[in-house]
């Protein structure tokens, strides 16, 4: 299939797939004329692809995951231990920048609790008309 019909399939846009091929995440065949030509798993692909970068691993890590990844019932299945570790890693990463997020919400929280009633009321006007 061509970009155009990828990129309907998937949502993707033609740009976003081409930034995909250029991290080495999607492996088109080219026609003579330059054309990319996509196979049909490449729709997959590209969900799998959005579903990580959903989950916060960057296109570098997703690039050296994909191979260690097999789909069944359209979920993604971890298939070497390599790739076990590199997740792990990540989820660890991804619960200390909850940790932190939660902790500075705590202090922004804290901050905002001392305001006088006054200046509550002021705030909530202003972000109300904004």
């Amino acid at each position: 299939m061509r970009i155009s019909e990828l990129e309907r399939r998937t949502g993707v846009s033609q740009r976003l797939l081409r930034y995909y091929e250029e991290q080495g995440l999607l492996r088109p065949e080219r026609l003579p004329s330059g054309y990319r030509v996509y196979a049909e798993g490449d729709v997959t692909t590209v969900e799998h692809i959005r579903n990580l970068l959903a989950a916060g691993l960057s296109t570098s890590t997703i690039a050296d995951l994909l191979p260690c990844m097999a789909s069944a019932d359209g979920r993604l299945i971890a298939d070497c231990p390599e790739l076990l570790v590199d997740l792990h890693r990540e989820r660890a990463r991804l619960s200390a920048a909850i940790i932190e997020l939660t902790t500075a919400r705590s202090t922004l929280d804290q901050v905002i609790a001392t305001a006088p009633p006054s200046v509550e009321h002021a705030a909530t006007r202003l972000l109300d008309a904004g």
